[in-house]
């Protein structure tokens, strides 16, 4: 068991060297790293680091989902799909769809369509919750008849609060796409409390800058109201290039049909354009909208401003369009990502934004290397007074160990915190207990009378069980932290797993290898241990 093939030999010393490599940006300047990533090919990994917002600074913002905004959407939603029922069971009312604070109310020309109406009309209210989960099963709406004859459809408290608990959910990988769209920066993006959503970006001196990033792009199509339409049904907005026009508050097609938007260039003006594509969904919608619309200006709404207003020509059943403003080339590029990213559900406030300066990070930095040098030292010191030239052994593969985590974070793009030099520290004694194992195993063995070869293969073999056990429960719990934990309790369990994996391979197999090549050279007649 302790024969080494060549190719073995081999393949350990190039992930130990590769490893190397991976770490070396980490220990160069800024301005040694443009240098290099400038000079090296673009195939070859160079990737430094990322360190946490507590270690190099950074913006730090704490936003709200505003319930004002959220209660308002849900009555859009009722008023438009209490107008599309009564339209399509055709249904008369009289005096239009009344609008309430919390709902709308409909009134009926006769008894009869109102005790047509009223099943139909409850139908729209939808059941919320999950009794098999746990959850208080209720209705979306509670739809009413009035005594003065009137049906009033109410939008719940248990709705509104469904509505937030999505809202934050969907809003995290809003902003998720919108400030990281290639998935190559550390921003911890986590919910705190019911309504509340905590952005962190390592790096970014001003919150400003990351505010800029996460503004709302809400694309919507509506019409314009026809001669004739009702006030309460349309709305004034301003124009892109000045003055104002009336638009439908019905949305035609929302953004969040969109499923791609890339930057480009019009065929014929050479202006910055923003080319669109639909889902299944938004294409049948806008061709419908287009074919039963022909010859009427159809308004494309961007953050509630009108950016353009054409007439639709023909039909546009493709799934596709383009959005034109007098864009710059930065805005066409800026706006197709946000529109890729997606429309936020409900709008966000800015409750607390500040930026943590990089003076707090130094000093933690500077405590996390103390307490990294002084542990490392104690357990360096130990392993070579104990064990001696096997110590040694255990201390190299010690410092590969190390090295083997930091190339780990590297690769994968984790963010080194605070809470994650202290996980290293705890693998660093972590690595040297399974060497601890293996080396009073063989102690043991050899005591027992067998010979160094045979101890030393006996010690291994059956020390290999009891460390990955070890090792099995702590990646567990290291699992269940990253899984459920969030912010400094995730930077922990990144390092303490790669920790744990890397463990196997240094304590175990590098040892081994280490001990094989010096008992093949050495022939020793006693353990130094």
């Amino acid at each position: 068991m302790l024969r080494f093939a060549t190719w073995k030999i081999v393949s350990i010393l190039l992930v130990t060297f590769a490893a190397m490599a991976l770490v070396i940006p980490s220990l160069m300047t800024k301005e040694a790293q443009v240098s290099a990533q400038g000079a090296l090919p673009s195939f070859v990994p160079f990737k430094p680091i990322v360190l946490g917002l507590d270690l190099q600074g950074g913006a730090h913002v704490l936003m709200e989902i505003d319930s004002a905004d959220v209660t308002k959407k849900l009555v859009d939603g009722v008023v438009d799909q209490t107008r599309r029922t009564l339209r399509d069971n055709k249904l008369p009312i009289s005096g239009g769809i009344g609008r309430m604070a919390r709902g709308a109310q409909v009134r009926f020309a006769n008894d009869a369509d109102r005790a047509k109406a009223l099943p139909v009309l409850q139908n729209l209210s939808e059941a919320i919750g999950n009794p098999l989960l746990g959850g208080n099963v209720g209705r979306t709406l509670d739809v009413k008849q009035t005594d003065d004859g009137a049906i009033q459809l109410a939008v719940t408290d248990q709705a509104v609060q469904d509505k937030i608990a999505r809202a934050v959910e969907q809003s995290i990988e809003v902003m998720r796409r919108r400030i990281d769209p290639a998935g190559n920066k550390e921003i911890a993006i986590q919910r705190q409390g019911r309504d509340r959503l905590l952005i962190e970006m390592p790096g970014v001196q001003d919150a400003r800058e990351l505010l800029d990033r996460i503004k709302p792009a809400k694309l919507e199509f509506r019409l314009l109201p026809e001669p004739g339409a009702a006030p309460n049904e349309f709305e004034s907005l301003p124009e892109k290039g000045g003055g104002r026009l009336d638009i439908m508050k019905e949305v035609e097609v929302a953004g969040e049909d969109l499923t791609d938007a890339q930057p480009a260039f019009d065929q014929q003006s050479g202006q910055p354009v923003v080319n669109f594509r639909f889902n299944i969904k938004g294409g049948q919608k806008f061709c419908r909208v287009s074919t039963e619309n022909l010859h009427k200006r159809f308004a494309i709404v961007l953050d509630n401003e009108v950016i353009s207003a054409p007439e639709i020509q023909s039909p546009i059943c493709q799934g596709q369009g383009q959005i034109s403003g007098r864009f710059t080339t930065k805005e066409s590029a800026d706006l197709a990502i946000l529109l890729r990213a997606g429309a936020l559900p409900a709008k966000l406030t800015v409750i607390e934004e500040r930026t943590v300066g990089p003076g707090l990070g130094q000093d933690s930095i500077d405590a996390g290397k103390r307490a990294a040098y002084l542990g490392t030292a104690l357990v360096v010191g130990f392993m070579l007074v104990t064990y001696g030239v096997f110590g040694v052994f255990a201390n190299i593969a010690l410092l590969v160990h190390v090295v083997l985590i930091f190339a780990g974070m590297a690769v994968t793009g984790a963010t080194l915190t605070m809470p994650g030099i202290a996980g290293i520290v705890l693998t660093i004694g972590m690595a040297v207990d399974s060497n601890v194992l293996i080396y009073e195993r063989i102690r043991e063995e050899h005591k027992m009378g067998r010979s160094i070869i045979s101890a030393l293969d006996a010690g291994f073999t059956r020390a290999f069980a009891t460390i990955v056990d070890s090792n099995v429960t702590m990646l567990i719990a290291a699992v269940v932290l990253f899984i459920l934990g969030s912010g400094p309790v995730k930077g922990f369990a990144v390092t303490l797993a790669l920790g744990i994996l890397t463990t196997i391979f240094t304590a175990v197999t590098m040892t081994r290898l280490m001990i094989a090549l010096w008992y093949r050279y050495r022939r020793p007649q006693t353990l130094p241990i």
